[in-house]
């Protein structure tokens, strides 16, 4: 069915490369994908054409084009600088062979109608094939203008026969439902739970791309419920399921299941990156397998470490790179990280003095009389973590946090530790005389001095200055200055050291300042 569509714009270069393919005698049409998403009024993330040219014609079309495949596929360079239109991909028509395997056709060959070409395609909404003549035409055979106004994923023709081809298309149904916020057509979801153990036969790379995507989308949360609720999750990740309908204590209002979920959401609603995602829908995962007890007073103690070793071992059979994995498993282990302000402390210890019972979340702070948490147990806490992934931990304590359904806002806590983090990983930045360029063995030398305290009132001195001067920092310079310094009294020098300390004072209040302020706290 060919129909005429409006108010669709296609971009300049999408048309030119359709243009030429026509003034060559062949046929062009924009297909899949990026025409639903044209339907829908979005911008498509990537163009695809198919033609009735065959590979090698394509290639003599457009020679700056790449052809290294057994899918008749040549990627054409457009010369665009947007990103989306630097490369397109042209398909010769094709039709496709059994499915053998359930996860490649045996053959793939070419078809002589842009309709056959279709016929093989997945779903409805990327089943339509659109060309531009003096209107914009849209191919529509299987009524996916239908299925998009409508909202709705369903297959091309059966779909038993659909994820009997290739089984992993019942995973993109859902990435794709979670994606455009559509729903699963009834006889497509009830087909893919009777045959969801066909995933099975797929790639664990595959799917770890798929689960990636969905991931990345804005309604990640929708798309792991759907993998639940159609039974793949059974097959692709069953340790998540382990959390369905176990109960938690009086600190949570979710099960673990939709605990986890909600933290999923949160994260995904904040753009968060895909890693910390993963994090924030695994850093429960352990608890199932650690619960003590029943009810209100039910515990769940190691289950941080538990959580990491379960998430290494998903990662690693879904084929993530060692790196991730070892992230992940790394952000789950130390998601239940101790906290403490003096405040806190001090208002424990009120409570407990005036013998009032208030209860105390388990996974927040635990009064054992010592001090607040102290800069040697951050820095512990940032060997065990890593630098570079403690902005990443505490986004995850943050989805675990709002992800309970009790606090609306990130805890003053949280903001307070962020500040601590950043001024102890700041602290390279210190003014310290070992910026200098010379040290107390060189001023010995030079000097002709012994050990003593006049070396460091020397070095505090040239630090005034340099403070003042960077440029002054130079080995000549300083070794002239010292011999200057060292003309002076001692009470001289301890005059200018102490003005010297309060320059650095100054400096570094205004640095802590600058954190505190940054993360809102005081």
């Amino acid at each position: 069915m060919m129909e005429e569509a409006k108010e669709i714009k296609i971009p300049e270069e999408i048309v030119k490369i359709l243009v030429k393919i026509k003034k060559s005698g062949f046929e062009g049409y924009i297909v899949g994908g990026c025409v639903r998403d044209l339907l829908l009024g979005e911008k498509p993330n990537d163009w695809d054409v198919t033609t009735n040219a065959k590979p090698e014609e394509i290639q003599k079309l457009f020679p700056d084009s790449f052809y290294a495949n057994q899918f008749l596929t040549v990627t054409v360079k457009t010369g665009a600088e947007d990103e989306t239109f630097r490369e397109v991909e042209i398909t010769t028509y094709r039709a496709e062979g059994k499915y053998t395997d359930k996860r490649h056709p045996d053959e793939v060959r070419f078809a002589k109608t842009p309709e056959e070409d279709l016929s093989r395609r997945d779903f409805t909404v990327n089943a339509m094939a659109l060309r531009t003549t003096n209107n914009i035409e849209i191919v529509d055979l299987f009524g996916g203008r239908d299925d998009v106004k409508n909202k709705l994923i369903r297959t091309v023709g059966d779909p038993q026969k659909r994820f009997d081809e290739d089984a992993l298309r019942m995973l993109r149904a859902v990435r794709l439902a979670a994606r455009l916020k559509f729903g699963i057509e009834e006889k497509t979801f009830a087909a893919t739970k009777e045959h969801a153990g066909l995933i099975q036969a797929v790639s664990k790379e595959r799917i770890r791309d798929e689960f990636l995507k969905l991931m990345n989308s804005p309604n990640a949360a929708h798309g792991i419920e759907l993998l639940r609720e159609s039974g793949l999750l059974r097959f692709i990740m069953p340790e998540l399921l382990e959390g369905y309908g176990v109960t938690q204590n009086k600190h949570h209002i979710y099960s673990v299941w939709e605990h986890n979920v909600r933290s999923l959401d949160y994260a995904a609603r904040q753009n968060y990156p895909v890693d910390v995602r993963i994090a924030a829908l695994f850093h429960d995962i352990g608890k199932p397998r650690t619960k003590r007890g029943e009810g209100s007073d039910s515990t769940f103690y190691g289950h941080d470490v538990v959580g990491g070793k379960m998430s290494f071992e998903i990662l690693t059979r879904l084929r993530f790179p060692s790196q991730t994995a070892e992230k992940i498993a790394i952000l789950v282990r130390w998601h239940l990280f101790n906290y403490k302000l003096q405040r806190d402390v001090e208002e424990e210890i009120r409570r407990e003095l005036n013998e009032e019972k208030h209860p105390r979340d388990p996974e927040d702070i635990e009064l054992k009389g010592e001090n607040y948490t102290t800069d040697a147990s951050i820095r512990r806490l940032i060997r065990n973590v890593g630098p570079e992934h403690m902005d990443d931990l505490v986004k995850v304590r943050i989805c675990d946090r709002i992800g309970s359904g009790v606090p609306k806002a990130i805890p003053y806590r949280l903001r307070h530790f962020q500040f601590r983090v950043e001024k102890i990983l700041r602290e390279g930045e210190a003014i310290k005389v070992t910026m200098l360029n010379i040290n107390g063995n060189d001023l010995q030398s030079a000097l002709g001095l012994s050990q003593s305290p006049r070396i460091g009132h020397i070095l505090a001195s040239l630090l005034e200055e340099v403070i003042d001067d960077p440029s002054k920092n130079d080995i000549a310079l300083l070794e002239k200055r010292a011999r200057e310094l060292n003309e002076l009294s001692d009470g001289e020098l301890i005059a200018i050291r102490k003005r010297s300390r309060e320059k650095v004072e100054l400096i570094e209040g205004a640095r802590e300042k600058e954190i505190k302020k940054k993360y809102w706290v005081r």
